[in-house]
């Protein structure tokens, strides 16, 4: 068990059935009465973010959660295949776990795979991914960074929109958080 005390931004703990990290807390010491500790917390499982008030010194059920740096080796049926690099022992997990972040997953990429107990609980990509786009119409002529968008086809199958100048097999970073482009890769 921990309290309050222990309560720092990345600690992991269960709260009403779930795995909550915090995001962001401050412990704040009333006029009258005792202090308190405002929490921003996010559930590892599901990604949702929630604001919790705990009082000073409430005990709370901590947690480990091992970060395992895994390789995505192939899909399989409605399953991911992933590696450990070090052990080379093989892991499946569902496309549920998965999510959105296969749009932006191909073969052989590394990512943080989180588990609580051994059991895979969430999937942490790297911040931005270099895709190759695809399918898009053409860029002409002219056409300029800051003079709108179009939307483009990744190797993923992920649809993101990006400047007019680019064009069909050019590599671009994109923003796996957001889904947004950033910047043309050079070669």
């Amino acid at each position: 068990m921990a309290s309050t005390a222990d309560f720092r931004t990345g600690f992991t703990f269960e709260l009403d059935g779930g795995v909550w990290s915090i995001i962001d807390f401050q412990h704040v010491k009333m006029g009258r009465g005792g202090a308190i500790c405002r929490t921003k917390l996010k559930n590892v499982k599901t990604g949702r973010v929630l604001e919790k008030t705990f009082r000073s010194g409430e005990k709370v059920k901590d947690v480990m959660v091992m970060r395992h740096k895994m390789q995505f080796l192939y899909r399989s049926g409605e399953a991911f295949v992933f590696m450990d690099n070090e052990t080379y022992e093989q892991l499946e997990i569902s496309d549920e776990l998965v999510g959105d972040a296969e749009k932006f997953m191909k073969e052989g990429d590394v990512v943080d795979i989180m588990q609580v107990e051994s059991e895979p609980v969430a999937l942490e990509l790297p911040i931005s991914v270099e895709l190759k786009i695809t399918q898009t119409d053409p860029g002409l002529k002219g056409d300029t960074a800051s003079g709108g968008g179009k939307p483009a086809t990744l190797e993923t199958g992920a649809v993101v929109t990006v400047p007019l100048f680019l064009s069909e097999g050019e590599v671009i970073r994109v923003d796996t958080r957001t889904g947004a482009y950033i910047e043309r890769v050079k070669s």
